[in-house]
């Protein structure tokens, strides 16, 4: 474990030589493809799936502090960005953290993932603050259903300054999308602050 928490570990083989071995790279890949439809969701696209190797990795960075992933993920993300986006200068806009996340990670994946991303795409940059916020609790998705998960979300995101949004292009960052009832709710906060939704991006589709 803290071979890992230091990076001379791979997270996907756990043998020594770096945060990711060249084997488990190669082997996790980068090709883009679109998720299956979920409803309210714009179209998403998604840079694998959720199982195996790219599920480990992926835990390896959100809960066990495996910040320096960020930037062979955040490349990874950048192909289901650049599919999504189809044009230049786009806003990336990831989805917040719960605050009870943030507190216990120390840090916000997603923001990281998404910086990584618009780093290695060159098509789609960050805004300067944050887009996005909590504006009531919510509970932990995990083990929820779709419309237990939907009825946690709706209403649960609110846009910080909407006249910065007007007519701005965006696409929607996340690191996995199962039921697609968080990609929907920050869809449906944007658009209604005047942000034209291009599409979402995740690391990894679930189911």
């Amino acid at each position: 474990m803290l071979g890992l928490v230091l990076g001379d570990h791979c997270a996907g083989c756990a043998r020594p030589g770096g945060r990711l071995c060249p084997d488990c790279a190669r082997a996790l890949g980068s090709r883009a493809r679109v998720c299956r439809r979920r409803p309210g969701c714009p179209p998403v696209w998604t840079a694998g799936g959720y199982c195996g190797l790219e599920r480990t990795v992926l835990l390896a960075f959100k809960e066990r502090s495996a910040r320096g992933l960020a930037a062979p993920l955040g490349a990874r993300l950048a192909g289901a960005v650049a599919a999504a986006a189809r044009h230049r200068d786009v806003l990336l806009v990831p989805v917040p953290a719960r605050p009870a996340a943030l507190r216990r990670r120390g840090y916000d994946p997603v923001l990281l993932l998404a910086r990584a991303a618009a780093r290695r795409c060159g098509i789609a940059r960050l805004p300067r603050a944050p887009v996005l916020a909590h504006r009531r609790r919510v509970s932990d998705q995990v083990g929820l259903g779709r419309d237990r998960r939907r009825a946690n979300l709706t209403g649960a995101l609110a846009v910080r300054d909407p006249a910065g949004l007007a007519g701005r292009r965006v696409v929607v960052v996340d690191d996995v999308v199962t039921t697609g009832a968080t990609l929907a709710e920050a869809a449906r906060a944007l658009r209604s602050a005047g942000a034209v939704v291009a599409g979402g991006a995740v690391l990894a589709e679930r189911g």
